[in-house]
């Protein structure tokens, strides 16, 4: 029997259990989170958040989500570790640490508000086509750490998420990996709604720091919004998404938006 520590947190609505894991506590991060983050058998979360040692930055961040996979980028969960770190290991309130997707740069400031600069968004594709149970869905396309798919709507509050996310995240030509699935509606020139089907969650979450971003992106790109973006969340937070463009493609893109602590505990494995 093993016990760890940990801490759970939550930025926009995602939840996430965080862990020191310089020393390896946890040896086996797939069946932990498999075990940690189901709702109502255990701690909950949309996934887990390991804080690990590093040789080109302050510390390396990796993320496992509720089914066992690991992601390259999440957003909100970049926010929530760089308060961990600057809270619980008392990092300055500026530094760099490593994921997947590459280097992140976070600050930390007044109010427990994070803001996060992201990796520069690749794989861009605007206006395309999918057959979805025999329905013609327009859709765009960006990785912004992750894959993620933009569709346009009205009606945002009546679209079933769950059905047609899920349609999409499966959809073959996004094979063999997938991709997470953003419904946005535009609300003003610098604001728009957006509700989330998460790969790996494998349903809607109430925030995706990710898809956020992709949807402020691309709406400015079709000419919808003009940065600083708003996005309101399904939690009902707003995140602020800020980019410039330099020849039509996005770069020095940020995330800025609260992250708090919920409580610590142990748990035996």
């Amino acid at each position: 029997m093993k016990t760890i520590a940990f801490h759970k947190m939550v930025a926009s609505g995602n939840d996430f259990i965080v862990i020191d894991n310089r020393r390896k506590v946890v040896t086996n991060p797939v069946k932990l989170a498999q075990k940690l983050c189901p709702v109502h058998t255990s701690v909950g979360a949309d996934g887990i958040l390991l804080l690990e040692n590093s040789p080109k930055a302050a510390f390396k961040m990796r993320i496992v989500n509720s089914d066992g996979s690991e992601a390259e980028a999440c957003g909100n969960g970049f926010r929530c570790i760089a308060l961990y770190a600057r809270k619980i290991l008392k990092l300055p309130a500026s530094f760099r640490f490593e994921s997947l997707s590459g280097l992140i740069d976070a600050k930390v400031m007044a109010g427990d508000d994070v803001r996060v600069r992201l990796v520069q968004p690749r794989d861009l594709k605007l206006r395309g086509d999918l057959i979805v149970s025999g329905n013609r869905l327009h859709y765009s396309f960006i990785n912004t750490g992750v894959p993620h798919a933009v569709i346009f709507v009205e009606g945002l509050e009546k679209i079933n998420v769950a059905q047609l996310g899920k349609a999409v995240r499966e959809h073959p030509d996004f094979k063999p990996k997938g991709t997470n699935v953003n419904f946005v509606q535009v609300r003003a020139k610098n604001a728009i709604e957006v509700r989330t089907f998460e790969r790996g969650v494998e349903a809607e979450t109430l925030a995706c720091g990710t898809g956020s971003t992709a949807s402020a992106v691309i709406s400015a790109l079709l000419g919808y919004t003009r940065p600083p973006v708003a996005v309101k969340t399904k939690g009902g937070e707003v995140l602020n998404i800020d980019f410039k463009f330099r020849d039509k493609k996005p770069e020095q893109v940020t995330l800025e938006g609260q992250a708090r602590f919920v409580f610590e505990g142990q748990i035996q494995i």
